[in-house]
């Protein structure tokens, strides 16, 4: 059903002044040492011609090289296309985490010799993670991560020692770029799979991290607390999804209320991770938590990260009283994206998830990631960027740290988001998002306006449109101009499938 909006900057209700590194995003500890993580999609799967089967079935190994990852060399944080097309998007956090980091053993002396010692899984050495404290500098970038609790550090009926944490927290602020933010453990949720010594029990989890807090506060009382990075939250499936049986799980979630019973230590910063549901490669093991593209766009899916955030909104209140909320890992699926991450199709429940956020709550949002696997903004090795990438950089350079309430309900063909204007200039920026694959949406503009409408040839194109206009870079890797278009007041039509930034 077509729809239609007025907008009224007079009537806006101001909510709050939000974060401005509202666009972060993350640099998985696994690129900085190189290792596996997931394998990327083939260009038949990602225009939707070629079917993905899992290799080995049901019962493959998931984490084996040749099944549904594959290995990576380290990222080059020196590349100058890499640091360009990095730095455009803002000032930023840079999460430098994931599983990979809870079994990463910090080698700044070189006494390993690569070598990875017993219980630990990877080696980050002085010159790696000199690269990350470059890469934060150039960017005017601040830095969280979290740490190694694996069973090289130390078995799960024996406290947690700092004796690597100390490591890489004196060489970050030796070499001036201190570590900003610290989680203790990647989604500590998951225990065992997240790298965890063996044994591992909410009540071990919550008595070592009080222990891993009062050593933080003790040394380095300007680093931020930050937890729980939990996966857990209200259902992503999909409720179009039939089975005749039980989906199958393989995930087994610790709730927080059980992760966080015996905790002490208070939070500064309240976190979470939010997947819109599974990527391919774990549709087997989690068939009603896939998607299917042709609901990518429908109210049902781009209501999971509202409700995602009202649901932790509430157990912040618990757990942090008065905190910032961050999604500390966020992307349209788990297990490194869908086959259609990479493409426009994924730009709809980015940009809702932006409006969404700062509707509810202010904090931060780090995309996962910034040029890895099939959801990074940037694609890996070539550093190309993705739809995703130049919607977050429109919503970077037009919209506002303040945020309003439009008063406009949520409905098909018609997310209407309000900030201020990013240039400080007088007036209001709008995204108005619709969603409606087959009907146009009407917005009556009040006055004269400036007018930047994404689209694409098709839905599951690999390049965005700006006003019609390709998005790609130019010679020298120059940014494309995002020029906007001129609008008259009075009524502007919305063709489907757009998503409009509308500054008065």
């Amino acid at each position: 059903m077509a729809q239609f909006v007025k907008l009224d900057p007079e009537a806006l209700r101001e909510l709050y002044v939000g974060n401005e590194r509202l666009v972060s995003y993350n640099v998985e500890m696994a690129e900085v040492t190189g290792g596996t993580f997931w394998k990327a999609y083939t260009p038949e799967q990602i225009a939707g011609t070629e079917p993905f089967e899992m290799k080995g079935g049901l019962n493959a190994n998931i984490f084996a090289e040749g099944g549904l990852m594959q290995y990576y060399d380290p990222i080059d944080l020196y590349d100058e296309k890499l640091r360009t097309l990095a730095k455009e998007i803002g000032p930023s956090w840079v999460r430098v985490s994931g599983s990979w980091a809870t079994k990463t053993y910090y080698d700044f002396d070189g006494h390993t010799g690569g070598k990875v010692p017993e219980g630990y899984g990877a080696v980050l050495n002085r010159q790696q993670w000199v690269g990350v404290l470059d890469f934060c500098k150039a960017m005017g970038a601040k830095l969280l991560i979290s740490m190694a609790d694996c069973e090289g550090l130390h078995h799960a009926d024996e406290p947690w020692n700092p004796s690597q944490a100390q490591q890489i927290f004196a060489l970050s602020k030796e070499y001036g770029k201190p570590i900003d933010a610290v989680e203790f453990v990647n989604e500590p949720n998951l225990l065992e799979m997240s790298g965890c010594p063996k044994g591992y029990t909410p009540e071990l989890y919550a008595k070592n991290q009080d222990i891993f807090a009062r050593w933080l506060r003790e040394n380095y009382p300007d680093c931020l607390f930050v937890g729980t990075s939990t996966s857990e939250g209200p259902s992503n499936s999909d409720p179009a999804y039939e089975s005749a049986g039980d989906s199958n799980s393989f995930l087994k979630n610790v709730p927080l209320e059980v992760l966080l019973k015996g905790m002490q230590e208070k939070l500064d910063v309240y976190s979470y991770h939010y997947y819109n549901g599974v990527a391919e490669r774990l549709r087997a093991m989690m068939p009603n938590s896939y998607w299917l593209p042709d609901r990518a766009t429908s109210e049902d899916y781009l209501d999971v990260a509202r409700s995602m955030i009202q649901y932790h909104t509430e157990k912040r209140d618990i757990y942090c009283p008065g905190g910032e909320i961050w999604v500390t890992e966020s992307g349209d699926a788990g297990g490194g994206g869908t086959t259609w991450a990479s493409t426009y199709l994924d730009v709809f429940r980015t940009l809702n998830e932006l409006g969404a956020f700062c509707t509810v709550t202010k904090g931060i949002i780090f995309h996962n990631t910034l040029a890895s696997s099939d959801y990074g903004f940037l694609s890996h090795g070539s550093f190309a960027p993705r739809p995703n990438y130049f919607a977050v950089l429109l919503w970077h350079r037009l919209m506002g740290n303040t945020a309003y309430d439009t008063a406009e309900p949520i409905r098909e063909g018609a997310h209407v988001y309000a900030h201020s204007r990013a240039d400080g200039k007088p007036g209001k920026a709008y995204l108005v998002i619709n969603n409606s694959r087959t009907d146009t949406t009407t917005v009556a503009l009040p006055k004269d306006a400036e007018v930047y409408q994404l689209s694409a040839e098709t839905l599951r194109a690999e390049t965005m449109l700006c006003n019609g206009k390709a998005l790609v870079l130019g010679e020298g890797n120059a940014l494309p101009e995002m020029a906007p278009v001129a609008a008259k007041a009075g009524e502007l039509t919305l063709p489907a499938a757009t998503c409009t930034f509308i500054v008065l």
